[in-house]
């Protein structure tokens, strides 16, 4: 079950409401999933039933993705803004520092959120920030194409695709190593999602400038990295690495970049560890 919940944020214009959509299951210790750009927090799904055996999982989909608005005028999609919509939304949930899980773009939220000291553990699948300045360009391109191929596919193609797992690999094989396990109706809502992300423009904007280079200390944090990622290539988890040298860095052997379809049973794993 969803739900919205509406807080104030900062700006240089006074402070702005913003409402994030999110669902939220299980007992034990707070558990916050971020996403990646385009997508949307059904991403989870394939893990949740698993993290919710220990941990209050919140799974949320960002601002202007998935079922949450746009931000409001005042506010940009930059990386500082959204670290601070994530430190009023965890404010307004009374969340007392959760650890934090993200992938890709969620997985820089997730590191940027330690860096401010806003949560107890970080686990980063494929986050972005440790790209070369080709590798950025790359990942850009692949991005923009499908998003424009998301907003040109009729419907009803899209759903004919996705019956099968070789439309789904069509669909979704950039980000999923194993498209054919992602389930029909799974397929068409994200990319629905991919289509229809108000915030997609603005906030791929605001990442050309993007680098992630501080170090966490104090801050436990795993970073891993599919074997299979076409889209944020898997040595740049060596340069996460080096950034942040207490880091754990696990491999995901057979994953793409959002490992979570791939191989459920091992993410959860590696969440659970890096939040213990």
């Amino acid at each position: 079950m969803s739900a919205t919940v509406s807080f104030k944020v900062p700006s240089p214009h006074g402070p702005r409401s913003v409402t994030v959509d999110y669902a939220r299951v299980g007992r034990g210790e707070p558990l916050l999933l971020l996403h990646g750009i385009g997508h949307h927090r059904q991403v989870w799904e394939p893990v949740v039933d698993v993290l919710a055996t220990e941990r209050d999982v919140i799974s949320v989909d960002l601002p202007g993705f998935g079922a949450s608005p746009g931000l409001p005028d005042g506010l940009s999609y930059d990386l500082a803004t959204t670290t601070a919509v994530f430190g009023a939304f965890c404010a307004a949930m009374e969340l007392e520092r959760p650890h934090v899980v993200g992938n890709s773009l969620g997985g820089l939220i997730a590191l940027e959120l330690g860096r401010e000291k806003l949560v107890r553990s970080v686990t980063a699948l494929s986050p972005a920030g440790f790209w070369s300045a080709a590798e950025r360009r790359y990942a850009f391109g692949v991005l923009l194409a499908m998003r424009h191929i998301s907003r040109r596919l009729p419907l009803p193609l899209v759903e004919q695709l996705s019956r099968s797992a070789a439309g789904r690999t069509v669909l979704t094989s950039t980000i999923y190593a194993r498209p054919g396990r992602r389930s029909p109706e799974a397929v068409v809502a994200e990319t629905l999602a991919l289509a229809g992300a108000t915030g997609f423009d603005q906030t791929l904007r605001a990442g050309r400038t993007v680098q992630f280079t501080d170090d966490l200390p104090g801050i436990p944090v795993t970073v891993a990295w599919g074997t299979r990622d076409r889209l944020l290539v898997r040595r740049q988890g060596v340069r996460a690495k080096q950034i942040i040298p207490r880091a754990r860095l696990v491999r995901l052997p057979g994953c793409g970049h959002c490992p979570m379809n791939d191989d459920p049973a091992l993410v959860a794993r590696v969440i659970l560890d890096g939040s213990r």
